[in-house]
């Protein structure tokens, strides 16, 4: 007899509900479906992403991978299932619902199941994300043979003890869930709109090497650029790392930028700091990689030692802008292609050719530039809270 968790009530929860909760087996809320496409009936194959869920198979790989379906199972919207692949996202494989509002066909490998009517279909889909029924997984299954798959026997899988609150409860549970995430969603295009704000603006504002003006333009700003190298208008350090034997955790020593792992967001994030002091980036200049990944770029906020992995750049937010279209072009992918290890040099950077306005119209576009950096930021750190905010309730609304 399987033994009742001790705390039958969890950490958080709705005003107005005192009950414990109820066990209950997988196998008496649901019914395995066994359904298979023996009359060779032309429905979309379906496949279970641990990131996306349910989504159509050729959709989602861009080409047709089953053929011969006969043997697949028939999947109805809402119907849940289970798939053995584990990944980062889905150690014990994802369960989750069919939300597609279509009937699709899916691999015999999937466990597939359909809820009866005594549970919340969107309280038990939230349930799955949760990493609850981790604990049975591990305690009852196995990688076996392969170690992408996990190995449990269907009749044990029905055995999986679910914590059911009262319908009243679940529902409140599921439209939380479904109001969160909503709103994720929400946040997240808008989050890509202003992406795809920034890309634009990049693409028109800047003036290539081939263009003596851009596409876009304030009014009142007329005439062509000019063009430049970049050592010409800017002074460029190489770093050079510290012997190993000075790295320390100690915040109270240099701070030693190294590569692309030290930077985030256009920021220098510390993770290692040094009592030798090799080359340098002050206080306001640009940082960019030149070790691969190539030309990724940050604004330093402080003095710090840098590592044979980047450069400083002594300019202006208007290069830094400048240079972020370096990157989005591949520029320096072209300049690194060939060689082994990607990376450019000294030369490579100062040889670059740029192409510069005026003073008052330079400031205008960083200007701009700095205003949708700003609000990107911003809309990343809303877009995270609630991510937290929804991880939050999947590990403290369920038992």
């Amino acid at each position: 007899m399987d033994k009742k968790p001790k705390g039958m009530v969890p950490k958080v929860r709705f005003k107005g509900f005192t009950d414990d909760w109820e066990q209950r087996k997988l196998k008496s809320i649901s019914n395995k479906v066994t359904l298979k496409n023996k009359e060779h009936q032309d429905f979309p194959v379906l496949t279970n992403s641990a990131q996306d869920g349910i989504v159509n198979q050729e959709t989602f790989f861009d080409r047709k991978i089953a053929n011969n379906t006969n043997d697949y199972y028939i999947v109805k919207p809402d119907d849940f299932i289970y798939n053995p692949r584990i990944s980062k996202l889905a150690p014990y494989g994802p369960i989750r619902r069919n939300k597609l509002e279509i009937t699709g066909v899916m691999s015999p490998l999937y466990y597939v199941f359909s809820l009866k009517s005594n549970t919340n279909k969107d309280y038990l889909s939230y349930y799955f994300i949760s990493s609850t029924w981790y604990k049975f997984m591990i305690e009852n299954g196995n990688t076996g043979a392969r170690s992408d798959r996990f190995a449990i026997k269907d009749s044990i899988f029905q055995r999986m003890p679910i914590m059911l609150p009262i319908q009243n409860e679940q529902t409140k549970i599921g439209k939380l869930f479904n109001i969160i995430d909503k709103d994720i969603s929400l946040q997240q295009r808008k989050l890509d709109l202003l992406k795809q704000l920034k890309k634009g603006l990049l693409q028109k504002m800047f003036a290539d090497k081939n263009n003596k003006q851009p596409v876009l333009r304030f009014d009142g700003f007329s005439g062509d650029w000019e063009q430049r190298k970049l050592g010409e208008v800017a002074k460029v350090t190489m770093g050079q790392s510290p012997s190993s034997k000075y790295y320390t955790t100690n915040p109270n020593d240099h701070i030693l930028i190294q590569g692309n792992a030290d930077l985030k967001s256009g920021k220098v994030v510390p993770r290692v700091w040094t009592k030798e002091i090799t080359k340098s980036v002050h206080n306001g200049e640009i940082i960019m990689t030149v070790r691969a990944p190539v030309g990724y770029l940050a604004i330093a906020s402080m003095n710090a030692v840098i590592g044979r992995g980047v450069a400083a750049i002594e300019g202006d937010k208007y290069l830094f802008y400048l240079l972020q279209t370096k990157l989005m072009n591949n520029t320096w992918k072209r300049i690194s292609s060939g060689s082994t290890f990607e990376s450019i040099s000294s030369n490579d950077i100062k040889k670059l050719k740029v192409t510069l306005p005026k003073d008052n119209e330079r400031n205008s576009i960083s200007k701009l530039m700095d205003v949708i950096s700003h609000l990107l930021s911003l809309q990343q750190r809303r877009l995270g809270k609630l991510t937290y905010l929804k991880k939050f309730f999947l590990q403290k609304l369920f038992i």
